[in-house]
């Protein structure tokens, strides 16, 4: 199913309904009132029974669920022995199993194949997720009507999201126990953090998040296992990659897919990036990734570079197995992307090409990250309040970052890392 139908049901189903879950919702609260009921309160764990039952909807976008790593080891130092499910779409469920320090407990998907797929889906897992009886349900979409209704439909007690209030934007009606005020000057990971932090705000409290939530600066490290480091060294050297030694891996991903096209910055440009870095570092190769349904572009991309020390893996490999690339390379250079959060997750340096969307929300959180901008005037036009959605049909702020801006500040990131492995810089 495609990104615009999913928008239509959205719209044309998700308005009706989170209109009548809101009704529901409001008669409750006139019932709760009359029989002297207080607001919900989050239950914190207790040495005589077990910790609270919490359920994570963040149904798309898995570089976003990396983003959120800070506010769910947050709410496990609030609540010791919490017990975490996650919901989400079932072709984002691999990227669970990378988050350091995480253990899920459930883990609920839906498929997104057809339109009957999802409806038939939605009704099994609300079925399994209000038998569950969550003690709190977070909304992870900005904003989302679909997410919004299930947090809802889940039955937790607390439920804790983003509310529109008076501002412009989608109206996903008035579902939430604890709501919050959306910040658009807030790093993604701030926002997601002052979910966590909501949770124990005073009831009726609104606006939602009273206190200060700082960015942070780096994630936890993912670790692979030994054998899962061998396994990715032998899958390069059977594309070439020298069996004695380790020479320096300068990773592209260049996103080729149809997905969100306004992200791309054009292939003649990777092209040309990876002559120069072929170039100017004559023992470096350059590993080109992608997912299986951009394998053929990529692949086009590195018959036409022509070199022996090109490696093309799009397709070829788990998301796993990418991330521990990530882990033993030098740099990676990305459009703005699920990659460059799986990265942070490592200490690779990340380059990150941001054109329609702003490093100043979703930069990598990583302190060896770097991103180049065009930073014009029309930037951002994809955001929360437009569903994600621009009207642009032209991306020139991806067309006007050029090789010379990306190739400088990739050269600095590529010094820094042959710097502090003992590596031979690169020539003046």
């Amino acid at each position: 199913m495609t990104v615009r139908t999913m928008r239509r049901l959205d719209r044309w189903i998700g308005t009706p309904l989170c209109l009548l879950l809101t009704l529901h919702r409001r008669f409750g609260d006139a019932w709760r009132w009359l029989r002297r009921i207080g607001p919900p309160a989050f239950r914190m764990p207790g040495d005589a029974r077990p910790g609270p039952c919490v359920l994570f909807v963040k149904l798309a976008e898995m570089g976003s669920t990396v983003l959120a790593v800070p506010a769910i080891r947050r709410l496990q130092e609030m609540a010791p022995g919490v017990r975490l499910h996650y919901l989400c779409f079932e072709e984002n469920k691999a990227v669970l199993d990378l988050l350091p320090g995480v253990r899920w407990e459930g883990v609920h998907t839906i498929r997104t194949r057809s339109i009957v797929s999802v409806v038939a889906d939605v009704l099994r897992v609300v079925l399994r997720l209000r038998r569950l009886r969550f003690d709190a349900a977070f909304d992870m979409e900005f904003f989302s009507r679909g997410s919004a209704a299930l947090v809802y439909l889940s039955g937790a007690r607390v439920r804790v999201g983003y509310h529109r209030f008076h501002a412009e934007g989608l109206n996903c009606g008035d579902l939430f126990t604890h709501r919050l005020a959306y910040n658009h000057h807030l790093h993604t990971s701030g926002a997601f953090l002052a979910l966590a932090e909501a949770l124990t705000a005073p009831a009726g409290e609104v606006p939602l998040v009273k206190k200060r939530v700082d960015r942070p600066v780096a994630l936890p490290a993912f670790e692979p296992a030994a054998h899962e480091v061998e396994a990715v060294l032998e899958k390069l050297r059977s594309c070439g990659y020298p069996a004695a030694g380790r020479p320096p891996i300068v990773i592209l991903n260049t996103n080729a897919s149809d997905l969100l096209p306004l992200r791309r910055w054009p292939m003649e440009r990777f092209e040309e990036l990876a002559r120069r870095c072929l170039s100017a570092y004559p023992d470096c190769w350059i590993v080109l990734t992608g997912a299986p349904a951009e394998a053929p572009a990529v692949e086009s991309l590195a018959r036409r570079i022509g070199n022996g020390r090109v490696i093309c893996l799009a397709g070829h490999t788990t998301l796993r197995e990418l991330v521990t690339l990530y882990g033993f390379s030098e740099v990676i250079v990305t459009n703005d992307s699920g990659p460059a959060h799986f990265a942070a997750l490592t200490p690779i340096r990340i380059l990150v090409l941001f054109g329609p969307e702003t490093p100043e929300l979703y930069g990598p959180l990583s302190p060896r990250g770097r991103a180049v901008s065009a930073a014009l005037a029309c930037s951002p036009c994809i955001h929360v309040f437009n569903s994600r959605n621009s009207p642009c049909t032209d991306n020139r702020c991806m067309k006007l970052i050029s090789v010379d801006d990306v190739f400088r500040t990739m050269r600095e990131l590529w010094d820094g890392a042959r710097t502090a492995t003992g590596g031979v810089t690169s020539p003046g």
